[in-house]
């Protein structure tokens, strides 16, 4: 029950709309927070260097505070924010779907911990599979000489 439940779009939609509202409320307030997130789908531009993305941790913890704090944003359905890595301070603007979001914390206390798993990919593979299966599946039907006799005339 709860891997369907954690699946599920709707479940998924309602967890980025919490996470697009607690983030835009602590904009509002000047609330200085960090997310957890799955780093593998974050985009950073300029690519960070190996030496630095090889050291990330498959959930990796983004600290927005100060610069960082001053340049996020929300776009459409991404946070996006500035950040500086590594011991040279190497610069990059990271690109995070909100519902890569695993947690939102605050003073180390997690304040949202989203559970949905729901992937966009699965579902488009899914809608494939049925308009392309009705399709084959009436192909291989018709091909079958035995079958002639279910066809009205």
């Amino acid at each position: 029950m709860l891997e369907k439940l954690v699946q599920d779009r709707e479940f998924a939609k309602i967890m980025k709309e919490n996470i697009q509202n607690i983030i835009i409320h602590f904009f509002e307030i000047e609330q200085n927070f960090g997310v957890l997130c799955n780093v593998d789908d974050a985009s950073f531009e300029p690519p960070l260097p190996d030496e630095i993305s090889e050291n990330f941790n498959p959930l990796t913890l983004f600290f927005l505070a100060g610069y960082t704090f001053e340049t996020a944003r929300i776009e459409g359905e991404y946070l996006v924010f500035e950040a500086g890595f590594g011991a040279d301070n190497f610069g990059s603007l990271v690109t995070l779907p909100l519902v890569s979001v695993m947690q939102i914390i605050v003073d180390e206390t997690p304040l949202l911990i989203n559970l949905s798993n729901y992937k966009e990919e699965l579902d488009t593979v899914a809608q494939n599979i049925d308009e392309n299966g009705v399709e084959n599946s009436m192909a291989s039907f018709l091909n079958n000489p035995e079958n002639a006799k279910f066809l009205k005339k």
